[in-house]
C-alpha cells in the first residue's frame, strides 16, 4: 500500500546535524522512517543522538550508501548547497531525492533534475514538505500523527492543502501522501504520481492537489482522461488570487488566461475528475464517492 516509500525504506538525510534537520530526522524516527545515517562532512564519524536511537554521520553519501545500503535522501541543506547536495546523492546510486530545501535558484534546480534524470534518480521536490506511506515511512517535514495508513493516494503541490486533506480524511486513511511542491521546476510531477498510484493495487482513489499557475494541472487532466481508469477528485487553490502575481509559491503565477484555477477546474472536469470548492468539499466528494462504491459493492 505504497509508492515511492516503504518501511524497507533506507533513509539518509543530507544536512541531519543542522538545525532543521535535526528536528526533522527526530519527527521521521518517531513515526517509524528507516534512517540509517544523516552526512556532514565536518562531521563525519561522530554519532547523533535521538532519545534512545544513535545515529551515525557520515561524510558523503556514498559512504553512507556503501556502509548502509540507503537508498532514500532526504534534504535540509541552505539553498546556495542543495544542487551539489543532489548531484551527489545522485552519483552514489540513491534512488529517490527528497529536496525540502526552499529559495533554491531555478538554474541550480534544472541542472540538479536534469543530473538526476540521467543517473535514473527520482527527485521530489524542491520547497515540497516530502511524502509519507502512513504507518511506514515519512521522509519530510508532514506530520505523520494526523491519519492513518489507508487506500486513497494524494498528490499535492502545497505542503498546507497536503496535511489538511490529511486530516479532513483522517478516518479513511491513505496509501501515500506525495507533495511535489510549488517551485517552476520539480522533480516528481502530477502525472508521475498519478501513473503510480494508477499502478498500485491498494490505491483505491486519487487525490490530486493543484493550484494557479502554469500548465502542470492541465496536463495532469489529459493524462487522467487517457490513462486513469481510478477515480481521480481535485482541488485547485487561488480562486480569489488577483491576476497578475505570484501567490506564495514561485511557479503560482497566472498570464492572461492561461493557469487560472477556473481554467484547470474545467480541464480536470472535462476529464471526469470531481473539483472540489473547497478543502472540506473535496474531503466530501471523496467520501461521498468511497460510501456509493461501498453501497455497491454491498448489493
Amino acid at each position: 500500500m505504497a509508492i515511492f516509500l516503504t518501511k524497507e525504506s533506507k533513509v539518509l538525510v543530507q544536512g541531519m546535524t543542522g538545525g532543521e534537520g535535526m528536528k526533522h530526522t527526530r519527527r521521521m524516527l518517531a513515526a517509524g522512517t528507516n534512517i540509517v545515517g544523516g552526512v556532514n562532512p565536518r562531521k563525519a564519524g561522530r554519532t547523533a543522538h535521538f532519545d534512545e536511537r544513535a545515529v551515525p554521520v557520515f561524510g558523503s553519501v556514498r559512504d553512507g550508501v556503501e556502509r548502509t545500503g540507503a537508498d532514500v535522501s532526504v534534504v535540509f541543506v541552505p539553498p546556495a548547497f542543495a544542487k551539489a547536495a543532489v548531484v551527489e546523492a545522485a552519483d552514489a546510486g540513491i534512488g529517490l531525492v527528497v529536496v525540502i530545501t526552499e529559495g533554491i535558484p531555478v538554474h541550480d534546480s534544472v541542472a540538479f533534475h536534469a543530473h538526476a534524470a540521467k543517473k535514473g534518480t527520482r527527485v521530489i521536490g524542491p520547497n515540497c514538505p516530502g511524502l509519507i506511506t502512513p504507518g511506514q515511512s515519512n521522509a519530510g517535514i508532514i506530520p505523520a500523527d494526523i491519519t492513518k495508513p489507508g487506500r486513497i493516494g494524494l498528490v499535492s503541490k502545497s505542503g498546507t492543502l497536503t496535511y489538511q486533506l490529511m486530516y479532513e480524511l483522517r478516518d479513511t486513511g491513505f496509501s501515500t501522501c506525495v507533495g511535489i511542491g510549488g517551485d517552476p521546476v520539480v522533480g516528481t510531477t502530477h502525472i508521475d504520481c498519478l501513473a503510480a498510484f494508477q499502478d498500485d493495487p491498494d490505491t483505491e482513489l486519487i487525490v490530486l492537489i493543484g493550484e494557479i499557475g502554469g500548465d502542470a494541472e492541465e496536463r495532469a487532466a489529459v493524462f487522467v482522461r487517457d490513462h486513469i481508469t481510478k477515480p481521480v477528485v481535485g482541488y485547485i487553490a487561488g480562486f480569489t488570487a488577483p491576476e497578475g502575481k505570484t501567490m506564495g509559491h514561485a511557479g503560482a503565477i497566472v498570464s492572461g488566461s492561461s493557469g487560472t484555477a477556473e481554467a484547470k477546474k474545467k480541464a480536470l472536469e472535462a476529464a471526469g475528475v470531481r473539483v472540489g470548492g473547497t478543502p472540506t468539499e473535496t474531503a466530501r466528494l471523496v467520501l461521498a464517492h468511497l460510501e456509493t462504491e461501498r453501497d455497491v459493492s454491498h448489493r
